[in-house]
């Protein structure tokens, strides 16, 4: 592609980003090229559609641009750079915990970019239990906190069945820690799966209790925010193309394997159209990030939108949020980690 055919087509891209209407050669020589005629343009935009970059939607209309034309697009940028202030807001504060703190971020994400904001926490699998406390709330609830020797904290409400009085929760929770503190998640997974001594208080007595535990070892979080954002793009003013995409959204298994299997390479990462997996996400961009942890890859977090996206813009904002939570979770050992209400 010589210089000519690159200007052309970037300078259509940015037109249909901006108007989402097919762009024709009058208005790309008006606007971009004044010193190029409409049919010197029209030229270069046949070669463009034969190379693939550029599509027609009716004989008569302008191109738009195809998913090879949005890659060749993407690949052009230098590095992302920090995104600029107007845009990098703050993150929420984690004054209310770390898994709100997350929660809050693929909010953040969400609002900024005005598409549908993505977080996927990090997986337990490999990671070692520090400690796992229960703290009573009422005759049949307990409060299961389980400290990671990250100093990541997981806390979710269990049902005590049958109830049991709040020494005994407190009882069963240094039971627990003596069991399972230092071991990884997946070799607490496989000791209560065939575990030694089947007939001991954690599997008669507390085994509702060590069930619920177990179920929440096995859990992955992933966070959506804002999924009907996606409503405001013209792209998805089709009803059954839609419906399809917001289903997707909501089965959250599949979009956290999706997010997980793009986690394995650190940095930023582009998905476009047809390389989504999903044939409901064929219409959609996905940009996405890893965070890090003591520069190992923790978790991943990302935007969902039309492929007719800002591309600069929201991969510049998507590399600070996560630069950003990188940064808050440097401070997890120096920061009080206050746990859900």
């Amino acid at each position: 592609m010589d210089a000519r055919h690159r200007d052309v087509l970037i300078a259509l891209i940015r037109e249909y980003i901006d108007s989402a209407q097919p762009v024709g050669s009058r208005l790309l020589a008006r606007k971009y090229f004044p010193n190029l005629s409409p049919a010197t343009i029209r030229n270069v935009m046949a070669d463009l559609e034969e190379m693939g970059y550029l599509s027609q939607p009716h004989a008569s209309a302008g191109r738009v641009p195809t998913d090879r034309a949005y890659r060749f697009y993407v690949e052009s940028f230098p590095p992302p750079r920090r995104a600029p202030r107007a845009v990098a807001e703050p993150l929420p504060t984690r004054a209310s915990g770390i898994e709100g703190f997350m929660e809050r971020t693929s909010a953040h994400l969400s609002q900024i970019t005005r598409m549908t904001g993505l977080l996927l926490a990090p997986p337990l699998k490999h990671t070692t239990i520090q400690r796992i406390e229960l703290m009573p709330l009422e005759e049949d609830r307990a409060l299961a906190v389980l400290v990671t020797d990250s100093g990541w904290v997981t806390a979710r409400a269990i049902t005590l069945d049958p109830p049991l009085p709040a020494d005994e929760v407190r009882r069963l929770g240094r039971e627990l820690t003596r069991r399972f503190g230092g071991h990884t998640v997946s070799a607490i997974l496989e000791m209560e799966s065939a575990p030694a001594d089947p007939l001991d208080e954690l599997h008669t007595r507390a085994r509702a209790i060590t069930e619920q535990i177990v179920a929440i070892l096995r859990g992955r979080s992933l966070y959506i925010s804002g999924a009907t954002n996606i409503l405001e793009h013209p792209e998805f003013w089709d009803i059954e193309a839609t419906r399809a995409l917001l289903r997707t959204f909501e089965e959250k298994e599949r979009l956290a394997d999706l997010m997980a299997s793009l986690a394995q390479a650190e940095g930023v990462r582009v998905t476009i159209g047809e390389e989504n997996p999903f044939a409901e996400m064929r219409e959609c961009t996905l940009i996405t990030s890893t965070y890090l942890y003591r520069d190992q890859v923790l978790g991943i977090l990302g935007v969902v939108g039309p492929r007719r996206l800002p591309y600069p813009e929201v991969i510049a904002v998507v590399n600070e949020t996560a630069r950003q939570v990188t940064e808050a979770l440097s401070r997890v050992r120096q920061d009080l980690l206050y746990l859900p209400t």
